[in-house]
């Protein structure tokens, strides 16, 4: 299922939510229509939620269906709210915005070039899946530039071929070109999804969202 939504006044939804194939974690403060755009368009149940005191959980967040990595600077309580649901990791890293330096699927994970090599072995642990460290379109927030499922991918409209082969390669699906939001270049921040549908802004034009539901597989 494809959906458009906005979280307050604000298109780039996949900033205040992290979602796997069965819950979605989501800002403390998000409206209910917001919320029910996520329950009917991904099929997964909402937990509500901070991080550190903050709303962006999509910033801070990397899941996939074996477990979470959180910002280290999350409380013990923040922290208890994901792991009621699956493992959960706090990740001691300057890079706290696990979210944002982190691409997940089931399959395999790309991670940010700036981590440390105990980092990355943590990192392998929660998520259950080999990781490879690599830029995307030249930004190391690989988690920001492209969005991934255990169907397929969406990425930067400037990934390269050998960015799109390497995504392919760890995750095991193929990835799309695209942006969204009518221009947005950052389609991590735009699109939550999983194997089950996608929602994106509402600034996501018809020709973006054919492209997304390409990119992910959802025809």
């Amino acid at each position: 299922m494809m959906r458009r939504s906005r979280y307050g006044g604000n298109p780039n939804i996949a900033v205040f939510a992290a979602v796997n194939e069965s819950v979605a974690f989501v800002a403390a403060d998000a409206s209910q229509e917001f919320i029910n755009d996520l329950e009917r368009g991904l099929e997964v149940e909402v937990k509500l939620m901070t991080v550190a005191g903050s709303f962006v959980i999509g910033s801070l967040v990397a899941l996939n269906s074996n477990g979470a990595v959180i910002s280290g600077l999350a409380d013990p309580r923040e922290a208890s709210l994901i792991s009621a649901v699956l493992p959960c990791t706090a990740l001691d890293d300057p890079l706290n915005a696990a979210g944002n330096n982190i691409l997940a699927n089931d399959k395999g994970a790309i991670l940010s070039t700036y981590y440390e090599k105990p980092s990355v072995k943590a990192i392998e642990e929660a998520l259950g899946v080999e990781c490879v460290q690599a830029d995307i379109a030249g930004c190391a927030t690989v988690g920001s530039v492209c969005r991934v499922t255990n169907k397929g991918c969406i990425c930067h409209p400037d990934a390269t071929d050998e960015d799109i082969d390497l995504l392919k390669d760890v995750l095991k699906v193929s990835a799309v070109r695209t942006t969204v939001n009518h221009g947005g270049r950052m389609v991590g921040a735009g699109v939550l999804a999983n194997s089950k549908g996608a929602v994106m802004g509402d600034e996501t034009t018809p020709i973006e969202m054919g492209r997304i539901e390409e990119g992910l597989a959802l025809y």
